[in-house]
């Protein structure tokens, strides 16, 4: 039993007991409720720079998450760039190799077209030059043909015939020229102009010196030009004084005559360099012309057969201007008649309009009349009845 003072308390009452263990239970409690508040205490100022550093990488953590879905953002950002960039390089390749492309096929067809035009143009070049290698075939044949003509003397004479007879038959009237005429002497001209007197008939006859120009031409040696020359000389000297004595005829044909030279080259090498010759044919009453100067001389002559026949049609063309004097005069006398008429006309029409226009102006005063104005009294302006039927 324990006494507190006047209290005794008995430990062996079950109830007492239970009292006092649960009091020292609850004083226990009571103590380690302190301890445990004061451990909590010492245990939360220790925890709180824990805390704070826990809190400090919170933050951090945070920081780098915020970041990670800031740097996720930036490379789905850089990948879609990156994408759309790739999309847009591939788009523009593919344009740029269908522009390639587009370019390529251009350049393969102009260039197929040139080439195929180049090949046609080629084509119609070897043409042209197929013809122009027969035309010279055929011109080396006919350079063959004319040296076999000019080699032979007859046959060269025929060609400055022919030579002559077209630059003649093509510059003279059909009427005023003969070739091969015989003259009275039996000589026979090459070609005859019917020229008027003066200065009569003209004889045109056709000398070639081939020989002698070739042989100028062949020469090399300074021996080998005077023999030449003198050849020259000779058979040029010999046609002047044939044509003299053949064709020159008192009463007959003119006081001259003309030696034609089918070839300028001998022509312009008499007159280059045998002068003389030159002049010699114009003592001898013989004039040298080439086919040039030959057709110069035939238009003169043109000139004076047409005067002549002006001459001698001079009275016909008297007549006619005397009628065409008579038919102006006619024209002149009725034009006079047809000027009185027309005049007359124009007084009578203008009459007829001034009639014209004052009985119109009399037709609008009566228009515009008015009977009810006048005066019944008025002397001179009484009412004419009307008749009665």
């Amino acid at each position: 039993m324990i006494q507190f003072g006047e209290t005794q308390i008995d430990l062996s009452d079950p109830l007492i007991l239970a009292l006092v263990i649960g009091g020292g239970i609850l004083l226990l409690m009571l103590i380690l409720i302190v301890l445990a508040m004061r451990a909590a205490n010492r245990s939360a100022r220790a925890v709180e720079p824990l805390a704070q550093h826990i809190g400090g990488l919170g933050q951090r953590v945070q920081g780098l998450s915020d970041g990670q879905h800031q740097l996720a953002g930036g490379l789905s950002h850089v990948s879609e760039m990156q994408a759309k960039a790739q999309a847009q390089m591939l788009e523009a390749m593919e344009r740029r190799l269908e522009d390639v492309q587009k370019s390529m096929g251009e350049t393969l067809h102009g260039t197929s077209t040139r080439t195929a035009r180049s090949l046609g143009e080629l084509q119609q070049k070897l043409e042209q030059i197929d013809k122009a290698q027969a035309n010279i075939e055929k011109l080396s044949g006919d350079v063959l043909s004319l040296q076999d003509i000019l080699s032979n003397k007859q046959t060269r004479g025929a060609f400055g015939e022919i030579q002559l007879n077209d630059i003649v038959s093509k510059a003279l009237p059909s009427d005023s020229y003969a070739f091969q005429a015989t003259l009275s002497n039996g000589k026979r001209a090459d070609a005859l102009i019917h020229l008027p007197n003066p200065p009569g008939p003209i004889v045109i006859d056709s000398k070639f010196p081939l020989e002698a120009y070739e042989a100028l031409r062949r020469a090399k040696t300074e021996y080998e030009m005077n023999e030449a020359a003198k050849q020259m000389r000779v058979a040029v000297k010999a046609h002047i004084k044939a044509i003299s004595e053949r064709y020159i005829l008192e009463g007959e044909t003119a006081e001259g005559a003309l030696m034609f030279l089918p070839s300028e080259a001998v022509y312009a090498e008499l007159h280059a360099n045998f002068p003389e010759l030159v002049r010699e044919g114009f003592a001898a009453r013989v004039w040298i012309v080439s086919p040039t100067t030959c057709m110069a001389t035939l238009n003169t002559m043109r000139a004076v057969l047409k005067d002549a026949r002006m001459r001698e049609q001079a009275g016909e063309i008297r007549k006619a201007l005397k009628q065409l004097h008579r038919d102006v005069e006619i024209v002149e006398e009725r034009a006079g008649k047809l000027e009185t008429h027309l005049r007359q006309a124009g007084e009578d029409v203008a009459g007829i309009l001034t009639a014209s226009a004052r009985a119109g102006k009399r037709a609008e005063r009566l228009d515009n009349f008015d009977f009810e104005e006048l005066a019944p009294d008025a002397p001179g302006d009484s009412m004419v009845p009307l008749p009665r039927r």
